[in-house]
């Protein structure tokens, strides 16, 4: 299958001419229309379904802002070298394959292994380099000895202005962008939550050991959801369109039990509790569907859910939507609920209020924290900086208020964060009073469900889903769905003559017209390898125009997988091939109403 995706470009190396560099690759005529048509369904079936509120983000992000979202400190995977080569791998992967070859040789190692396994996404530097030695792990293809593990962050660093004294990254995720502009979007929607925002754009990774094709590489195609919720509301008012759904589910339970993943209804796996909320479930859902209607198996697709240890701290639940291919499962999409992190971090950093307010159906009588600063203390303590220490008093959590109330009350000195250092509060400078209070609303920090997409990996993971061979063994084929296909038809003159060229000509402005994107082959090769030639590529419609044609106006249909085909007049042509290729008519209903033509 890659050397079909490459031979008939698809996909190309970047720069091949120059040997290329690793884990980047260029889409052809061919892979560009199937990604662009993937992309595309995923909008209709995701954005336009939804209403959600698309944005097109920029790529070079501030250091500001990746170091606010923990990617500067944290976005990084343990490398390790070959001592002799200096080819990089990613320790944690070479060490989970040693461990799963202990299981599987069932050796003296065996229960260890088993044990460390489910542990390597917790382990430091220190205790993988203690594990690599155990269990003798050395450079692949080589087996040199390895360096000790070190952090490396995957992000690629750049500088903006002439200067370069604004340190940036291209980004690694879409994600921080829509986050950065969720106050402007709040205020675009009226307001009101939940709602959710989307971006499809490049992101950008510098990964270790690149490799799959496709599947790891350093610039890919993302396409994110962020739905915008009440953390106390996760209801989503659509789950009931997808409760019945019944997708493969491998939960923690059944991971740790070593049992395969079973199919279960999400109405049923968020009653119980297997998925936290109905919004996490309804997006597991329509992701489902996608995968089905973009021409997945969906016998080989499943939601597996994160194990503890892969959990971030702020998250509540999260699972991957993975394929299986020809390198085994393979995660294509990840759907979090990253509970409230996302924008009490931007708001943070950036001293922005980035809360959403609720109307109360009814006024309620709440517990208040009343924090009222001695300005005139204040000023003159802190002269030029007191608005500050005044605006950093009135923006503290509750958590620091009450703990700085209990110790003013005391008669000790507390501490408040200002910028970049610290100023201590004496009492007398703040009041800080606990009461009742009736509310009409209140302000909270939305809650985020973040669907992300790597549009590139289900790219891949559908080629593997659709190729096959014909019996000769000989003819290789991507059965794409119409929709996704890269050409809808292809336009033959059964021989190169002028009056059945002059036909098809006319058959293919037609289809120009329709907008359909189609082939014409007027060469005089065979029919029958010109059918190949288009069938290598996915095209789903042959349309054959030969000598009964120049007398009734009809020509050859033909399918692509079953090869069967029937008559029709040419000027049917672009109306039929529309409604096949949008889903409105099928090939089977087309049969019975048509004329065989063997």
């Amino acid at each position: 299958m890659q050397n079909v995706l490459e031979r008939r470009m698809f996909i190309t190396p970047s720069f091949k001419i120059y040997g290329g560099v690793a884990g980047f690759f260029d889409y052809g005529p061919p892979g560009c229309a199937v990604k662009q048509n993937v992309t595309q369904l995923w909008r209709d079936h995701f954005v336009v379904e939804e209403n959600m509120l698309e944005v097109e983000c920029c790529s070079v992000t501030p250091e500001v802002a990746l170091r606010a979202s923990g990617h500067v400190e944290r976005f990084t995977d343990f490398m390790v070298r070959d001592v002799k080569t200096g080819e990089s791998y990613r320790a944690d992967h070479l060490l989970e394959d040693a461990l799963r070859a202990a299981v599987r040789d069932a050796g003296q190692a065996a229960d260890t292994a088993r044990d460390l396994l489910p542990r390597v996404g917790d382990m430091g530097t220190a205790e993988i380099d203690s594990a690599l030695n155990q269990f003798g792990v050395k450079a692949p293809g080589t087996g040199n000895d390895l360096t000790h593990t070190w952090a490396f962050n995957l992000m690629f660093k750049t500088q903006v202005g002439t200067r370069g004294a604004k340190e940036a990254y291209l980004r690694p995720e879409t994600a921080q962008g829509i986050f950065s502009n969720f106050k402007e979007l709040l205020y675009y929607n009226g307001s009101k939550l939940p709602f959710a925002a989307a971006q499809v754009g490049t992101s950008y990774r510098n990964e270790i050991s690149p490799r799959g094709s496709l599947l790891r590489v350093r610039e890919f195609t993302q396409a994110e959801i962020e739905h915008f919720c009440n953390p106390n509301d996760k209801r989503h008012p659509k789950f009931d369109s997808v409760s019945n759904v019944e997708p493969l589910l491998y939960d923690r339970a059944t991971q740790l039990a070593g049992l395969p993943a079973a199919s279960v209804t999400l109405g049923a796996a968020v009653k119980i509790g297997t998925i936290a909320n109905q919004t996490l479930a309804y997006y597991i859902g329509r992701t489902y569907l996608f995968a089905q209607s973009i021409g997945l198996d969906v016998g080989r697709v499943r939601f597996r859910q994160h194990l503890a240890n892969e959990m971030a701290h702020y998250a509540t639940d999260c699972w991957d939507f993975e394929v299986q291919c020809a390198h085994g499962w393979v995660e294509c999409a990840g759907i979090a609920d990253r509970s409230t992190y996302d924008i009490d971090a931007h708001a943070t950093s950036s001293k922005v209020d980035m809360r959403a307010y609720e109307q109360f159906p009814e006024p309620r009588n709440v517990d208040v924290l009343t924090i009222v600063p001695n300005k005139k203390i204040l000023g003159k303590v802190f002269t030029k900086h007191a608005q500050a220490v005044i605006n950093a008093l009135n923006t503290m959590s509750e958590c620091d208020a009450v703990e700085m109330a209990g110790k003013l009350r005391a008669g000790l000195v507390a501490r408040l964060a200002l910028d970049d250092r610290h100023v201590d509060v004496h009492p007398g400078f703040v009041t800080i009073d606990a009461g009742k209070k009736l509310v009409h609303g209140a302000r909270f920090a939305p809650a985020v469900i973040e669907p992300s997409f790597g549009i590139g990996r289900i790219m891949y993971c559908m080629f593997d889903h659709c190729f096959y061979t014909r019996d000769d063994g000989q003819r290789t084929v991507f059965a794409f769905r119409p929709s996704v296909a890269p050409v809808k038809c292809a336009v033959f003159s059964l021989v190169n003559t002028h009056a059945l060229n002059e036909r098809a000509q006319l058959v293919a402005a037609s289809l120009t017209k329709t907008r359909l994107v189609h082939a014409l082959d007027t060469s005089g090769i065979s029919i029958g390898k010109r059918y190949a030639r288009t069938d290598e590529i996915g095209v789903p419609f042959g349309i054959t125009i030969d000598h009964t044609s120049l007398q009734d106006g009809t020509v050859t249909l033909r399918e692509r997988d079953s090869t069967a085909q029937i008559r029709l007049h040419m000027d049917e042509v672009p109306t039929v091939v529309k409604a096949l290729v949008d889903g409105d008519l099928s090939w089977t209903q087309l049969q019975a109403q048509g004329v065989s033509s063997g």
